[in-house]
């Protein structure tokens, strides 16, 4: 399902121009105002209007963290799950506050769930397969968890997607994908993740050195996926293509995130064009991997927020909601200098 270039001058004009008549001095919303131009750019209108927005966690867990690659055990991932459907996480209290629908995705826990309100099961299996050994998951596993993303959000309603997930090793995942796909050496991709200590980086570095190295064939998008990937981020991918097929607004949470729309865009070259990056993360190989997901070879991809954040799950996503509900009714409620009756600039 080809992905098509947005890419409409008239249109941009014409937004363009709408924002410049509103009362206020020319560009003095600053980049609120870039942000109402690509939401309306994304849903072709001068008018747009965002509904039923959908966070989705994707979660799974990862062989590779028997490596050692996380401060945290990889129970963690589960247990979050059940915090997400309990409503304590971050990213359940931000959902909520916003009036966000949340729905997480059991994309490959080593666990079984019972069934509940909110909660989808996709397990491909519970947890990759160790990528020090071998391949992550096979051709047919990662053909299977992107297909399961696009079914995922060809069924849910509105025209947003808020991109969140769950995994302990996931960060190890997202910097091999961001090494692979862009050629940058481990050091520059790799970070303290959940909060490894100083040895605890030193040791991830060298594993994922040695997972780089051993799997030196996978370079195609989809081969260094199943690879280097995990389910969750595999799914992701799959939602990702099906959220910019039907030009929802995509809003991009950090690290983790970042890395399936990487490999997204490797597949799909336009499907930045409906992205909204929310937030530098904190995670050391973020901005990195943002200089690779602009709209064009000579801008980098410009996130919303930067204040540290580095916990994943969708918060930054959430957080960054508000910006895009007031960029759209700036846009559509805000008068012009004609309408209200004020005098705009001296020629």
């Amino acid at each position: 399902m080809e992905i098509s270039d947005l890419d409409n001058p008239s249109l941009a004009q014409r937004l363009q121009h709408k924002l410049d008549q509103k009362t206020k001095p020319l560009g003095s919303l600053g980049r609120l105002e870039a942000l109402a131009l690509r939401l309306g750019l994304i849903q072709g209108s001068e008018s747009p209007a965002l509904e039923q927005p959908q966070l989705v966690v994707f979660a799974g867990d990862h062989g590779l963290a028997a490596r050692g690659v996380s401060a945290y055990p990889s129970d963690v991932t589960w247990q979050m799950v059940e915090n997400f459907l309990a409503g304590g996480a971050a990213v359940s209290v931000l959902a909520r506050q916003h009036a966000i629908a949340l729905t997480v995705v059991d994309c490959g826990v080593a666990r079984d769930f019972a069934p509940r309100e909110g909660l989808l099961v996709r397990k491909i299996a519970p947890g990759t397969a160790d990528s020090f050994t071998g391949p992550a998951m096979s051709a047919a596993q990662c053909e299977q968890a992107i297909a399961n993303g696009r079914a995922i959000v060809e069924q849910l309603p509105g025209n947003a997607l808020l991109l969140g997930e769950m995994g302990i090793g996931n960060t190890s995942a997202a910097a091999l994908l961001l090494a692979r796909l862009t050629g940058h050496g481990v050091a520059d991709c790799v970070g303290a993740g959940t909060g490894l200590d100083p040895a605890g980086v030193a040791r991830k570095r060298e594993v994922l050195r040695q997972v780089l190295a051993l799997h030196a064939q996978a370079t195609a998008p989809l081969d260094a996926l199943a690879a280097l990937g995990g389910f969750e981020i595999a799914t992701m991918v799959g939602a990702v293509l099906q959220a910019a097929a039907q030009r929802r607004v995509i809003v991009v949470d950090g690290f983790i995130s970042s890395s399936a729309v990487l490999v997204a865009q490797r597949l799909e070259p336009h499907v930045t064009q409906r992205c909204v990056f929310s937030h530098r993360s904190n995670e050391a190989g973020h901005a990195l991997m943002l200089r690779h997901l602009g709209t064009s070879a000579q801008e980098g991809a410009q996130p919303l927020l930067d204040l540290g954040l580095r916990l994943g799950e969708g918060s930054g996503a959430a957080l960054a909601w508000p910006l895009l509900v007031s960029a759209c009714a700036v846009m559509r409620e805000m008068a012009s200098f004609e309408s209200a009756g004020v005098s705009g600039p001296a020629a």
